[in-house]
C-alpha cells in the first residue's frame, strides 16, 4: 500500500493530511513532527495565547482524535535524522522508515542573536513555538522591562502584548523605520504613532551593539552608546526557511526548498510546501511566509500527489493583530512607486501602486477594503487612484 510520509507538522504538514484524505487517499499517511504537542496555529501565540486569552488546546488547528478516526499516524517528538532520496527511506533514531511520496513541511527557525554579544544570556527568547512563549510568560508581569530587538510585526506583536499587560516596553529597529523591508512609510507611521499612543518606545536607525549580564541579561547596549535596562529582551529579527534536512539529502536549495510550479523537488517523489518552500512565478522564484499560503499550497500538492497535475497560483494575503487594530494585508506591494490613502469611519488603507496597476492594500480596520482589494487583486482589475482616494465611493462598484 502506497505510504505518503509528511515532515514538518505545523500548518502546511497538517493541511497536507486532510486535503489527502478529504480527497479520497486510501494508502498510508504518517506525520513526524519535532515538538511533543500535536499541530497547532502559530499566529495567536504572540497575541491570544501569549495574552493568556487562549488556552493551549484551542491552538491544535484539529482535535488530537481526528487524526486517529482519518488513520493519519502522528509520529510527535521524533525529529528526523536523515533523508535517502535513492532508497526512499527516512530515518528516525535507529528506525528506518521507507516512503512512496515525501513531503517536507519543515517551516523556518528565527534568527538568534549570537553568542559573541549576548545572545545566549538566559531572558533572551525568540517568538516562534509554543516552547519560547511559554518560556517567556512568566516574564510578563506590570512593570518589567522588556527590549525587543527588531521592529517587524512580531515584535511589533509582542510589544502591543507586553505594553496591554502593564510593561515598559522598548523596541529597538536598526533600520531607519519600523516594518521598512514590508510595508511603506504610510504603515509604519501608522503603527509608530499606535504604539506610541500606548506607551511603547521606539527606537529607529539604531542598532543593538550587545547584550549586557553575567548568566542573565540586564541591559542591552544600543550603537549609538546608550544602555536600556532590561529584565528580558525578546528577539524578532526574521526567520530562515529549514532546509538542513532536504540539503543533507542533496536536495536543491534556492531561498529554501527549490520546487517546481507543482510543488516537486529535485528529487524524485519528494515535494516541499510552506515556510520552508521556494516556487517560480511570473515575477522570479518566491517563498512566502504565511498561514494561507502553507494551506493553499500544501493542499495543491496534495492533489498533485494524487494525480491532478495543477500549478500553484499564490493569492497571497496576510494579517496582523495589534492592541485594538488588525491589519489585514491583500497581494504583495514588491516594485510599488505610489501609494493612495483611503480614509472613512475611522478606518484606513493604504492601497500599493507600479503605474496604474494596483499591487497590494494594507488596511487597518477595514476589513470591507482588505476583500474588495483581494477580490480586484484576483481579477487583475486595478482601479482609478481618484476612486480608491475618495470616501464617497462605494469599493464594491469597483468590482464591476
Amino acid at each position: 500500500m502506497k505510504h505518503t510520509v509528511v515532515i514538518g507538522a505545523g500548518q502546511a504538514g497538517a493541511s497536507l493530511v486532510a486535503k489527502l484524505r478529504a480527497l479520497g487517499d486510501t494508502g498510508v499517511i504518517t506525520l513526524i513532527g519535532a515538538e511533543h504537542l500535536p499541530p497547532y496555529q502559530r499566529p495567536p501565540l504572540s497575541k491570544a495565547y501569549l495574552l493568556g486569552d487562549m488556552p493551549v488546546e484551542r491552538l491544535f488547528l484539529r482535535p488530537e482524535a481526528f487524526y486517529a478516526e482519518h488513520n493519519i499516524t502522528l509520529r510527535m517528538g521524533q525529529p528526523v535524522d536523515a533523508i535517502d532520496t535513492a532508497a526512499q527511506t527516512l530515518r528516525l533514531g535507529d528506525e528506518v522508515l521507507a516512503y512512496d511520496d515525501l513531503v517536507l513541511t519543515t517551516g523556518s527557525v528565527p534568527r538568534r542573536l549570537p553568542a559573541s554579544i549576548g545572545g545566549d544570556l538566559a531572558g533572551v527568547f525568540t517568538l516562534r513555538d509554543l516552547s519560547d512563549v511559554d518560556a517567556m510568560q512568566p516574564y510578563f508581569t506590570a512593570g518589567k522591562r522588556v527590549v525587543i530587538v527588531g521592529g517587524g510585526y512580531i515584535g511589533l506583536e509582542g510589544a502591543a502584548v507586553a505594553a496591554k499587560l502593564g510593561l515598559d516596553v522598548t523596541v529597538v529597529e536598526m533600520a531607519p523605520r519600523i516594518l521598512q523591508r514590508v510595508a511603506s512609510a504610510e504603515t509604519s507611521d501608522f503603527f509608530r504613532d499606535l504604539h506610541a499612543a500606548h506607551g511603547v518606545k521606539i527606537i529607529e536607525a539604531t542598532g543593538l551593539e550587545r547584550l549586557i549580564g553575567e548568566d542573565h541579561v540586564t541591559a542591552a547596549r544600543l550603537t549609538d552608546g546608550r544602555e536600556l535596562p532590561a529584565d528580558f529582551v525578546i528577539v524578532g529579527v526574521g526567520i530562515t526557511p529549514a532546509t538542513n534536512l532536504a540539503q543533507a539529502a542533496g536536495i536543491a536549495i534556492d531561498n529554501g526548498i527549490a520546487t517546481d510550479a507543482f510543488g516537486r523537488t529535485s528529487a524524485p517523489h519528494v515535494w516541499a510546501a510552506g515556510d520552508c518552500a521556494s516556487f517560480p512565478t511570473h515575477a522570479g522564484r518566491m517563498r512566502l511566509e504565511s498561514v494561507p499560503n502553507a494551506i493553499d499550497q500544501a493542499e495543491c500538492i496534495a492533489a498533485n500527489i494524487l494525480g491532478a497535475d495543477k500549478a500553484y497560483m499564490p493569492e497571497p494575503w496576510f494579517w496582523s493583530d495589534q492592541f485594538d487594530i488588525k491589519l489585514q494585508i491583500a497581494g504583495l506591494n514588491t516594485g510599488y512607486d505610489s501609494i493612495v490613502t483611503r480614509r472613512t469611519d475611522g478606518a484606513v488603507s493604504f492601497w500599493y501602486y507600479k503605474g496604474a496597476q494596483l499591487l497590494a492594500v494594507d488596511a487597518m480596520n477595514d476589513p470591507r477594503a482588505f476583500m474588495v482589494a483581494k477580490r480586484l487583486l484576483a481579477m487583475g482589475k486595478s482601479p482609478d487612484t481618484a476612486l480608491v482616494a475618495d470616501p464617497e465611493t462605494e469599493l464594491k462598484a469597483l468590482l464591476k
